[in-house]
């Protein structure tokens, strides 16, 4: 047996053992992305923070280091964590928000308006919008979310909450938002298997206590509108459609999203002669089991798929040859007490043709290749990698801070990558592995 089939089978029995734990069943109440290791102990119980008028504003500042004893000058695998042995400004987060009241039986309005300077800025720009501001600067400006929130009272027992704007993505487990993570690191599938952020309208129908049905359109991926200067807001000229339904069951312990978002992402700029972007789709599919198993422990398990139909081949034989990934992580979550937490995440991430994950040399090569241009793009060595993931990590969260601050989050981890494949993608293609020790610290004011 060769050694990349042991670890695979080693990496197979890590996440079936954490998976197994998890019981099938069925009841209701939205899905959240929030991990149990951050969510408030009343679900409906309004943020700590400033209120006026029923506008809350915050601020939140998140900073880490990530140590790779290796030395290399990028941790593939890691956009918002690529750079080791370097303390980071991930995020200095400015939100203003209405939110809409859960129990309103009327009609109810409301709004977000979310600012973000810091290196994940590098990342979660809308086309078009900032992307130019402080381009070679690893700090950088980005608009997170702007959007108007109506709630109406119609069709269905729980009515449709309406958001047109700009927003967030409902895909995934893991959020920009730090506060609603686990972990200082990201998975693979937030970091290539799902959107960031959306331009456009998404419905929200609460048709039953059991049942949420979500569809939405939008201009695509991290996309927005028109054309600023010689940079697209949008990379494509088509519209993209979300989609999908959340369960909640087991009065709560039990809830399942399942979303995709599907619609042409390749850009025009640098297609193909004759080849129009706007006929080849990618489609991203996403499912989130969350079940509380009691008050202490909390288990989710996330499905993906995300499937270009363009591909990292092109045309082969004057035929597209599309591209796939299918990725799995699993979730503990494990409540020693009221300020400590212990979380696990072990994931699989299978890349068919290496056109998904991949890293950027430069602060600016994300959102150049979303546009088209050339960028600093460079992926992993050979045909296909399987990309293993497991990571070990506690959240300290002090129970009383002083004012202003309202919350304060300490979480160490260690982390270890390793290709399931026989190719070498880390530590600047020396390793078929590699190891990190990571921390970061998020203040609320």
């Amino acid at each position: 047996m060769t050694i990349s089939k042991l670890w695979q089978g080693a990496w197979l029995a890590a996440a079936a053992t954490m998976a197994t734990t998890i019981v099938p069943a069925s009841a209701q109440t939205p899905a959240s992305a929030t991990p149990a290791a951050t969510v408030p102990a009343a679900a409906d119980a309004p943020p700590p923070g400033y209120w006026i008028n029923g506008i809350h504003l915050s601020a939140q500042i998140e900073g880490g280091v990530t140590g790779n004893f290796a030395g290399p000058k990028q941790n593939f695998g890691q956009l918002f964590t690529d750079k080791p042995n370097t303390v980071l400004l991930n995020q200095v987060l400015l939100t203003a928000t209405k939110p809409l009241d859960p129990k309103a039986t009327g009609f109810d309005w409301g709004f977000k308006l979310q600012g973000l300077y810091g290196s994940d800025a590098r990342y979660t720009h809308f086309l078009g919008e900032l992307d130019r501001t402080m381009q070679n600067d690893r700090n950088q400006l980005d608009l997170v979310e702007a959007n108007v929130l109506i709630h109406l009272p119609v069709l269905f027992e729980g009515g449709i909450d309406i958001k047109a704007g700009q927003y967030s993505t409902p895909l995934g487990f893991e959020t920009i938002d730090p506060s609603t993570n686990p972990f200082y690191s990201h998975s693979y599938i937030f970091n290539f298997g799902v959107p960031f952020k959306h331009t456009g309208i998404l419905t929200t129908s609460h048709v039953s206590s059991l049942l949420d049905v979500y569809l939405g359109i939008d201009t695509g991926v991290n996309t927005s509108f028109g054309t600023h200067g010689s940079d697209p807001g949008d990379n494509n000229g088509s519209a993209a459609f979300l989609g999908g339904i959340n369960l909640t069951m087991m009065d709560g312990a039990l809830t399942v999203l399942a979303l995709t978002h599907i619609g042409p992402e390749n850009p025009t700029r640098g297609f193909p002669a004759g080849r129009n972007a706007n006929s080849y789709y990618r489609y991203l599919n996403d499912v989130i089991v969350t079940y509380k198993a009691n008050d202490m422990l909390t288990l989710v398990t996330e499905f993906n798929w995300i499937r270009d139909d363009f591909g990292a081949n092109g045309f082969a034989n004057g035929k597209a040859s599309p591209s796939n990934a299918f990725g799995i992580a699993q979730y503990a979550a494990y409540t020693l007490s009221d300020t400590i937490t212990v979380n696990g995440r072990a994931e699989i991430f299978r890349d068919d043709k290496n056109f998904f994950a991949g890293g950027f040399s430069t602060n600016n090569g994300f959102v150049r290749a979303q546009q088209g241009f050339p960028s600093s793009l460079f992926g992993a060595p050979g045909s296909s990698t399987t990309y293993g993931a497991v990571t070990l990590g506690v959240t300290y969260k002090p129970a009383d801070m002083p004012a202003p601050i309202s919350g304060l989050l300490i979480r160490p981890e260690v982390r270890y990558d390793h290709a399931l494949t026989n190719n070498k993608p880390f530590n600047g293609g020396k390793d078929s592995g590699a190891f990190t020790i990571a921390s970061d610290v998020v203040l609320t004011f």
